[in-house]
């Protein structure tokens, strides 16, 4: 409904009864008491259009009317007043019966003046119902401004958080690639698949901050299994796969959506399709998405990038290695969509 008012006496009041007299009297009256903006009218099918368009702080409503009376004006303006909007409705009535009393309140009324009207208490009725009303305003607009920081403050966090991330991954990643490159090229090819397979953007945001953290566990492992130049043996190679579980232990537990993701990728980025990768041996539509889409930017990166006992592969080299893991080291359809990106 409307906005804040400094002063009340700019309220907007709205009256309507079927008698031109009522509405010329309590006009002047009010215009009196200093209430600059009143509207009146003897129509009461005219009453929804006119809440709508004037927007009114307070509404004086004749209970008897022809046509249309006071219930079924208060039956239309229900719609228009949602629960979390105090306007307060003035009932004018001549029939103070307990029953027409009742059925108004439930209704939606707030008060009553009887007829013929006592101008002094007439004035104080609106006076009162209009402070509870700025003061329903001020608290709204109170809250409002409460959640605006409260949803800045979220995202300061949230903006640290990914910060203390992106140096957990450089920290991660300093120890055997100093140029601290490969995460972010993993993260961006992952993204680009996950946005050819029609991922969402609140998705892809999550993969590209989470992804950077799939070899996170690298931090356990000994620098001469880490480093050496040389191809591993088995028990050197075994070391080497604990890193997605020690990946897997040192994010575990994160109550954010992009830390549970970092989770699910460093754990899982090694298994393959057909159930033989590692740790877990998971098999197909079993493994995280997230985790399939890293596998393939991670293996990708990995081959087109030299490494100390092998030197780098050609992009086709690789696109025809990838293509041949298809169904068994990798998801085909991941595979599908990574061949169709631009080279």
């Amino acid at each position: 409904m409307s906005g804040m008012h400094n002063d009340p006496k700019v309220a907007r009041i709205l009256i309507v009864d079927d008698e031109q007299g009522n509405v010329d009297v309590l006009t002047r009256m009010l215009q009196a008491a200093g209430y600059s903006n009143v509207r009146g009218t003897t129509n009461s099918t005219e009453a929804r259009p006119l809440v709508q368009e004037f927007d009114p702080d307070l509404i004086l409503l004749d209970l008897s009317m022809p046509i249309m009376d006071g219930f079924a004006v208060l039956e239309q303006l229900s719609p228009l007043m949602p629960d979390d909007t105090y306007l307060p409705i003035l009932i004018l009535t001549g029939d103070m019966r307990f029953e027409a009393r009742q059925r108004a309140l439930s209704s939606g009324a707030k008060d009553f003046i009887l007829k013929p009207f006592d101008m002094t208490e007439v004035l104080l009725r609106i006076e009162n119902l209009l402070e509870t009303r700025f003061l329903y305003l001020l608290l709204q607009e109170q809250n409002q401004n409460l959640e605006f920081r409260v949803a800045a403050r979220t995202r300061e966090l949230e903006e640290a958080r990914v910060e203390v991330l992106q140096r957990l991954s450089e920290a991660a990643e300093y120890r055997d690639d100093e140029t601290g490159q490969h995460t972010r090229r993993v993260a961006s090819l992952a993204v680009a698949i996950g946005r050819g397979m029609g991922l969402d953007h609140a998705t892809l945001e999550l993969l590209r901050w989470s992804s950077p953290l799939h070899d996170v566990g690298k931090i356990g492992i000994p620098d001469s299994i880490l480093l050496k130049p040389g191809r591993l043996t088995e028990d050197e190679m075994d070391v080497m796969k604990t890193h997605t579980t020690i990946g897997a232990r040192i994010l575990m537990g994160g109550q954010s959506p992009l830390i549970q993701m970092a989770e699910t990728i460093a754990l899982n980025h090694h298994e393959w399709w057909d159930g033989t990768g590692y740790p877990g041996g998971v098999k197909g539509d079993a493994i995280p998405l997230e985790a399939r889409l890293v596998a393939v930017a991670d293996v990708y990166d990995a081959l087109t990038h030299a490494r100390p006992y092998r030197a780098a592969w050609s992009l086709e080299e690789t696109r025809v290695e990838i293509l041949s893991g298809s169904g068994f080291h990798f998801d085909p359809v991941v595979v599908d969509v990574f061949l169709e990106l631009p080279g």
